[in-house]
C-alpha cells in the first residue's frame, strides 16, 4: 500500500475500532454465567466477543470490500487473501468476564503478506496504540517509541500463559525462573495484544509468550516495530505471525533475550 492510502485506511479503521470499544465497555459488569461459553479449557466466549466480532467485520469489509478476514470468533468465514484483516475482537475475555479492566481489541491489515495497519485500543483507559507500515506507532495521536533501556538488570519483562499446553507452560515457567533473578521483574496481565502495545510505548522493555494465534498479535506486531523495537520468534527468525511464539524488544533486550531462549528451546525444560 501506498503511504496515503495506508494513512486513509487507518483513519477510517480506527473510528469503527473505537466504536466496537465502547459497545464493550458500555457491557462490562453485565454478562451473566449463562451466556459464556468454554471454547476450550479455561478459553472463554461471551456474547460480547461475538457482536464486537461482527460489529469489526461490517465497518472493515465496507472499508475495503474485496478483503478477507482470520478473526478469533468465526463469525465470518476466515481465509486469507490479498488484503487481510485480522482481527481480535477482545483480547483479555477471562478479564473482562472478571471486571479486571485490563482488555482490548486487536485489528491488523495485511496486504500481500506484509503488515501495514495495527490498531490495539483499551477501552477502559481510552487508550488507543496504532500504527501505519512507515508511518511510525502512535498512542492517542502522540508519537511512541520502545524503551532505551539497554540493561537487562533495569528491564521489565511482560509474559503469558498457554492455557493447555503442559509443555509450553513449563517452558514459560523456566524462561521467568531464569529471568525474575536478573530484572526487575516479570509481568502476566492476560492480554498479548495489550502486552505488545505496552512494549510498544516503553511501559515494558520485552515481552515473549508461546501457543499465540494471530489474531492475539498481529497489530502490536507492526506498532511494537514502528515504534522501533524487534521481534522475532523464539529462534530469531521471522515466523512470529503464524508461528505460535512472539519475542518483542527493544533492540538490545531482544539481543540478550534471545540466548535464554535457544537455550530453553534446544534443552528439555527438566534439565535447565
Amino acid at each position: 500500500m501506498k503511504q496515503h492510502e495506508i494513512i486513509r485506511t487507518l483513519d477510517r479503521s480506527l473510528s469503527i475500532v473505537k466504536k466496537t470499544g465502547k459497545f464493550i465497555l458500555k457491557e462490562l459488569g453485565k454478562v451473566e454465567r449463562g451466556h459464556v461459553e468454554d471454547k476450550a479449557l479455561n478459553s472463554l466466549v461471551s456474547y460480547v466477543d461475538k457482536e464486537a466480532e461482527k460489529m469489526l467485520v461490517e465497518g472493515l469489509q465496507q472499508i475495503l470490500p474485496s478483503s478477507t478476514f482470520i478473526t478469533e470468533e468465526n463469525t465470518v468465514a476466515n481465509r486469507k487473501s490479498y488484503q487481510t484483516w485480522i482481527i481480535d475482537p477482545l483480547d483479555g475475555t477471562t478479564n473482562f468476564l472478571h471486571g479486571v479492566p485490563h482488555f482490548s481489541v486487536s485489528v491488523a491489515l495485511m496486504v500481500d503478506e506484509i503488515l501495514q495497519i495495527g490498531i490495539v485500543y483499551a477501552p477502559c483507559l481510552d487508550e488507543c496504540f496504532y500504527a501505519g507500515k512507515g508511518i511510525g506507532a502512535f498512542l492517542n495521536g502522540q508519537p511512541i517509541q520502545v524503551s532505551a533501556n539497554t540493561l537487562l538488570s533495569a528491564s521489565l519483562i511482560a509474559t503469558g500463559f498457554p492455557y493447555d499446553n503442559a509443555a509450553q507452560v513449563e517452558r514459560i515457567l523456566v524462561f521467568i525462573r531464569i529471568l525474575k533473578p536478573q530484572t526487575r521483574g516479570i509481568r502476566r496481565f492476560g492480554s498479548a495484544a495489550l502486552d505488545l502495545a505496552y512494549t510498544a510505548v516503553g511501559r515494558f522493555d520485552a515481552y515473549f509468550e508461546d501457543c499465540l494465534n494471530a489474531w492475539d498479535v498481529a497489530a502490536g506486531i507492526l506498532i511494537v516495530q514502528e515504534a522501533g523495537g524487534k521481534v522475532s520468534d523464539a529462534q530469531g527468525g521471522d515466523d512470529y505471525l503464524f508461528g505460535g511464539n512472539v519475542l518483542a524488544a527493544t533492540p538490545k533486550i531482544h539481543e540478550k533475550l534471545l540466548p535464554v531462549l535457544y537455550q530453553i528451546y534446544d534443552t528439555p525444560s527438566a534439565q535447565i
